[in-house]
């Protein structure tokens, strides 16, 4: 979903896949695991605000 994302943001599938980040534990996991750096950076581009240490 998060590649239908970046080539269509606006498309049904990646403004679910938006949304779904929100909540979902798969992507917690992943997200708060990466470097600070890199989370700053997927913030930017999906502005994202979950999850701040």
């Amino acid at each position: 979903m998060r590649a239908k994302f970046e080539k269509k943001p606006q498309s049904f599938v990646g403004r679910f896949w938006r949304w779904h980040i929100n909540f979902c534990p798969g992507w917690k996991a992943y997200f708060t695991q990466l470097p600070e750096a890199d989370q700053k950076a997927l913030r930017e581009k999906y502005n994202f605000t979950k999850y701040a240490r």
